[in-house]
């Protein structure tokens, strides 16, 4: 049904994504679908590295390590933008091209009262991607 499974990832805050990593693991190991962790960083230096070069590396281990421990074939899309927390859904709109994705899995939180004004970036690729998306949440 799914050959290819795109999730993004935050690095910095892997412990929040906790239940949609395992379920777009588990749902790539039922499709026998490759796996594909995009992230996004700015092309400036930050926590995660100092160039986007660096931040690639760590995805690609990131991805090696939960390829191994979930016995599925996983591979790293890192992204660079000028403001990820400004360009964030359209560069994972860009990604889902790039990755031939034909699911997203992802995580998002409760919605808030402010999310009917401004939606979370899960709702906002629910709604617009041209593929499937499955929010997890919590």
């Amino acid at each position: 049904m799914f050959s290819k499974i795109m999730t993004p990832v935050d690095l910095a805050h892997l412990d929040g994504l906790r239940r949609a990593l395992d379920c777009a693991a588990d749902l790539a190991c039922h499709y026998g679908a490759d796996l594909v962790y995009v992230g996004v960083t700015a092309k400036t230096p930050g926590a995660l590295g100092h160039n986007p070069a660096e931040y690639a590396a760590r995805l690609q281990a990131f991805a090696a390590e939960q390829a191994e421990a979930h016995g599925i074939v996983a591979s790293a899309h890192a992204m660079a933008s000028h403001d990820p927390s400004i360009d964030l859904d359209d560069t994972l709109f860009k990604a889902i091209d790039e990755t031939g994705a034909d699911l997203v899995v992802m995580a998002s939180h409760i919605p808030k009262l402010t999310d009917y004004l401004w939606p979370s970036n899960g709702g906002k690729l629910a709604a617009h991607a041209k593929v499937s998306v499955m929010v997890v949440r919590g």
